[in-house]
Parts: C-alpha cells; sequence; structure tokens
C-alpha cells in the first residue's frame, strides 16, 4: 500500500475490534474502530473515503440497517459484511442491499487483508467514474438551452442540414452553436464532445440520414 487507506471497523465485540485494529495497523492501513452502528454512521458525512467492515449482527442497530444507510448516503464507501459461523444467507441478502463482500469469523488475517484491498480499488474506480460524470454535467451546465438542443442532436447523429431543418434556423447558425458547444466544453474534437455528452446522461439516438 503506497497511501494509508481508511478501514472503519463497526463491530460491538471489543476484542475483535482491538485485534483488527492492530492486524490493519500493522499491514500499513489506517484503521478506526466503532462500537456499533449508531457512532458510525453519527461520523459518516465527516469520514475520508475508505472500506467498512461491519458487523451483520449488532444490538440496537443492527448490520443491515447501518448498509442501508450507507448507501442512502450515496457515498462509495465499499462495505464488507462479518458474519459468524453459518452467517452466510445474511451475508448473501447484505451483498444484494449493496455490500461488496464479506467474510466469516474467525477469518484468517491474509484473507481480510486481500479483501479490503480489492474492495478499495473497486471503490476508487466507481468513484473516479462517479466524479467523471459530475464534471461533465457541470459542463453541460455552461450551454444555453439552443446550444443544448443542438449538442442533443449532435448525439443522435445528425449532421447540420437536418439539425437545422429540426430548429427551423440556418445550417450558419447551426455551425455557430456548434462552435460555440465545442469552446464551452473545452473539447476540440467532435468525438470528444460527444464522448462527453454521453457520459453526462444524453443518450444516443438513432442516425439519421441527410
Amino acid at each position: 500500500m503506497t497511501t494509508a487507506t481508511p478501514v472503519y471497523i463497526v463491530d460491538d465485540d471489543a476484542t475483535l475490534r482491538r485485534s483488527t485494529w492492530f492486524m490493519l495497523s500493522a499491514a500499513g492501513f489506517e484503521p478506526r474502530a466503532f462500537a456499533g452502528g449508531a457512532d458510525f454512521l453519527s461520523e459518516l458525512p465527516n469520514l475520508p473515503l475508505g472500506a467498512v467492515l461491519l458487523d451483520l449482527q449488532m444490538p440496537e442497530i443492527g448490520g443491515f440497517e447501518v448498509l442501508e444507510a450507507v448507501m442512502r448516503s450515496g457515498t462509495a464507501f465499499p462495505v464488507i459484511m462479518i458474519t459468524g459461523h453459518g452467517g452466510v444467507p445474511g451475508a448473501v441478502r447484505a451483498m444484494k442491499l449493496g455490500a461488496v463482500d464479506f467474510i466469516e469469523k474467525p477469518y484468517v488475517d491474509d484473507d481480510l487483508i486481500a479483501l479490503i484491498d480489492r474492495a478499495v480499488a473497486a471503490s476508487w474506480q466507481t468513484e473516479s467514474a462517479r466524479e467523471g460524470i459530475r464534471v461533465a454535467q457541470r459542463k453541460l451546465e455552461q450551454l444555453s438551452r439552443r446550444e443544448r438542443e443542438v449538442l442533443e442532436l449532435m448525439v443522435e447523429g445528425l449532421p447540420n442540414k437536418l439539425i437545422a431543418y429540426r430548429l427551423q434556423v440556418s445550417v450558419r447558425t447551426v455551425e455557430m452553436h456548434r462552435a460555440s458547444v465545442m469552446e464551452r466544453l473545452g473539447q476540440s474534437s467532435f468525438s470528444a464532445a460527444i464522448r462527453l455528452a454521453i457520459t453526462a446522461g444524453i443518450q444516443p439516438g438513432p442516425f439519421a440520414e441527410a
């Protein structure tokens, strides 16, 4: 690990919390322990992105409730469920709710570390993709209504002549709007502008021949 990745241990078992904390710290992670789901959820909005080791069976607020709250938060925290022996059905349910994986107690340290590494790598990719979407959407917000209409028709694959017909404007006006769209989006090529638009959520339609 090149940097210390945060790992949040949410478990009411003090002995397990302590042993897992020391093991992860020695492995180069930045662990933080929580004695229950309520403590963790109260801190969640302020926590840097990291993996969550979440015990399935806890008093007061159970693992399922905590998991659902994490999913509703819209964050990319990868959640790994910790289950007791024979807790696989519950772990499968947790994965359907959004957990990335599960591990049974007692677990082998190396297995847990490998699991966290995979979960974090996948999470970073997910967050990077989400950020790409957010950036693309912010760029599209800079467009005027007419520029947005031109871009949407560009994504459909329409040439300038058909875009002009659809919008009841001249071809020259369409060319001017296209140039403005490219400039506002900060793209130097037509294909790059189309990729950005699709990333932002504009769906391509069927290609129309001139």
